[in-house]
């Protein structure tokens, strides 16, 4: 019989769940009102509830500078954005203009030059570049930037100083 209690029951015996906790109950019943939600713990949880709510909507985010309509993009949006592009390469003599739909940068008293062409006042519609130096007016007007369905803020300076740089104006090669 030693060999049987020292064997591993498969089935120990166990307390029922539902009397114990009856005993409980039967035994403190004031501990059982002291222990009971109060109405005041409620309208925390209720409180919360909006505020954990409001956390999970996001927030709107600002139009971008590309949702502005065309006559108020390039003046007052591309052309600061060219501006800075070109003081970060020390030409500070650059001056830009925006008239029929083309944007014109000129810098060396006007002895380099280049132009942006817009076919129609939507940055997103097909464009074309030229470019000059000496002052002598564009022989070409080129595709620009045509493998582009959009074309946001960031691209086009990119595709300007892009271009102008492949020309070695900026600095050389």
């Amino acid at each position: 019989m030693p060999e049987e209690e020292n064997a591993p029951q498969a089935n120990p015996p166990r307390a029922p769940k539902a009397k114990a906790k009856a005993a409980t109950e039967d035994a403190a019943p004031a501990d059982a009102a002291a222990t009971a939600p109060t109405e005041t713990a409620e309208p925390k949880a209720e409180a919360a509830a909006p505020k954990a709510k409001a956390a999970r909507v996001p927030k709107e985010k600002p139009p971008a500078p590309e949702d502005k309509p065309f006559d108020k993009f390039i003046p007052q949006e591309l052309l600061p954005a060219l501006t800075k592009a070109f003081a970060g390469y020390g030409i500070s003599d650059l001056k830009l203009s925006f008239e029929n739909n083309q944007v014109t940068g000129k810098w060396l008293d006007g002895r380099r030059q280049f132009t942006v062409y817009f076919t129609k006042p939507d940055i997103d519609a097909q464009k074309g570049f030229s470019c000059s130096d000496e002052g002598i007016p564009p022989s070409t007007i080129e595709p620009f930037l045509i493998d582009e369905r959009k074309a946001p803020l960031d691209l086009l300076v990119f595709g300007v100083m892009q271009r102008l740089n492949a020309q070695k104006w900026f600095a050389n090669n």
